[in-house]
């Protein structure tokens, strides 16, 4: 079983994905999108999105990291497919579900499941592009209004040349509300020899085998539910190995956001470690009691000092008790 960290699109940055692969589980992480219209960026824009480039394509911890495009135009995103594999990406991710109205206006993102010879043209154009020994990999939902041309969507994907497509169990309308239709995935499989990573709706490890089940994917792609529990990933991987694990408490996951590096940024404002904060505690608060306290406490802080002040009350190391002392046993 692979599990991929999904591309959330001013969420998962390079800081989001480095916390959460410490913690570890992941096997691959896809930035998010860099949207293409007609030019090839240079090295800094590609740097810019995945700093990840600088360290051989791999987070901190060794996860590999993949570049994900966004974009209309075939000849555009293979330039920039071509460059990214070039300068360090493990292969290269095509974005055909995000559901931004402000993308989807401009013919990107999810609308593009209304044109599946589009999307052929965009993957073959992309896996022509690219040397063979990296991955051409597609993220979709399941159409855009309905799931109507759901078969033609995923033939599209295949026969453009695609190594592996994660499949966001829903349509475009319907955003991100629950259920995640994995059960729908499975007619789907029938058509296809590529990989399959299911995604949606897994917030806890009893989704994650639900998912396996009804789609009948065993590959897995984890978002918001990781934000959520930030050791989902490792929990996952601990109960299918049928190892024991113990959860990250809440004064654990305090602490990781502390020593993350979030807040030593000197590129960002003053306020940006307050705003990823508050952002992030608004998932955490789905499984944390303790978020909500935290969050009431800093709510009307701006300064990252004064979040930092806060946080220290609460964080306890993974490797020390409740006063602060090393778990280790003395040799």
């Amino acid at each position: 079983m692979k599990l991929v960290l999904a591309p959330m699109e001013g969420v998962v940055d390079f800081k989001m994905r480095e916390l959460l692969t410490d913690i570890g589980g992941f096997d691959l992480c896809v930035t998010e999108f860099i949207r293409v219209v007609d030019l090839t960026f240079p090295r800094r824009v590609f740097v810019r999105y995945c700093p990840e480039l600088l360290n051989g394509g791999y987070t901190k911890s060794g996860t590999p990291v993949r570049i994900q495009l966004l974009g209309q135009v075939p000849h555009a995103l293979a330039a920039n497919a071509r460059k990214a594999v070039k300068l360090g990406s493990h292969g290269v991710d095509l974005n055909f579900g995000c559901p931004a109205k402000t993308v989807n206006k401009s013919r990107g993102g999810a609308v593009l499941l209304k044109e599946p010879e589009q999307i052929y043209q965009i993957i073959k154009a992309v896996r022509e592009a690219v040397p063979t020994e990296h991955e051409v990999s597609a993220k979709i939902r399941l159409g855009f209004d309905d799931d109507a041309n759901s078969t033609e969507i995923v033939d599209a994907v295949q026969q453009a040349g695609a190594s592996s497509l994660a499949i966001h169990a829903r349509t475009k309308r319907d955003g991100y509300k629950p259920p995640a239709y994995w059960e729908k995935i499975p007619p789907l499989l029938s058509r296809l020899t590529i990989p399959v990573i299911a995604n949606g709706e897994i917030w806890q490890v009893e989704d994650a085998l639900r998912c396996q089940e009804r789609s009948q994917c065993q590959d897995l792609m984890l978002g918001r539910g990781a934000l959520a529990t930030p050791d989902l990933a490792a929990k996952i991987k601990a109960y299918k190995a049928d190892k024991p694990y113990s959860p990250l408490s809440w004064e654990n996951v305090v602490y990781h956001i502390l020593h993350s590096s979030m807040h030593q940024d000197e590129n960002m404002s003053d306020k940006y470690f307050s705003s990823r904060t508050k952002q992030w505690l608004s998932y955490l608060k789905r499984q944390y009691n303790g978020a909500h306290l935290v969050f009431d406490e800093i709510k009307t802080l701006k300064s990252k000092q004064d979040v930092v002040r806060v946080l220290e009350k609460y964080a306890i190391s993974p490797d020390l008790d409740s006063n602060h002392n090393s778990k280790a046993i003395p040799k």
